[in-house]
Formats: structure tokens, C-alpha cells, sequence
């Protein structure tokens, strides 16, 4: 893989590093014992679609509501 920037960079008083000229928004973030960190780019898309896992689960808690079997109403006046 060809090198395309090499610059130093120092962590900033809230730990933070600036990278200059970055691609993309977002980043995985990979930290290594020996201090080594490892930056991959993601691209945050919306899913086309709902997995059959969380449509099943969405029917089995409406079910659920239908049939009562709900849990005591949660305070959030906290909030």
C-alpha cells in the first residue's frame, strides 16, 4: 500500500488528534497494546430493509401488549 500523507500530530488537552485533510465523517478506531492505533473509514447508510429478526421481534412484543403481559410504566418526569 502507497503511503499518500505523513505528518506528526500531537493529542490536544481533551485527548483528541486532528486529521488533516480526512475523506470521510466517520472512522473505526482499532488501539493496539504497543500504542499503535488503526483508523478505518465507515460510511453510515440507512438499511433498506428490516431483518426478519427484528420483525419477529416487533410482532412478539405487540403480541405481548395485546395479551397484557407488560412491565410497570417507567418515570421519566427525571428527564
Amino acid at each position: 500500500m502507497e503511503v499518500v500523507k505523513d505528518y506528526d500530530v500531537h493529542i490536544d488537552n481533551k485527548k483528541r488528534v486532528t486529521l488533516r485533510g480526512a475523506k470521510y465523517q466517520y472512522y473505526n478506531v482499532r488501539e493496539y497494546e504497543n500504542g499503535c492505533i488503526m483508523l478505518e473509514p465507515r460510511e453510515l447508510t440507512t438499511p433498506e430493509m428490516i431483518s426478519e429478526k427484528t420483525l419477529r421481534d416487533m410482532d412478539q412484543a405487540v403480541h405481548n401488549f395485546r395479551l397484557g403481559k407488560v412491565s410497570e410504566p417507567i418515570d421519566l418526569s427525571d428527564f
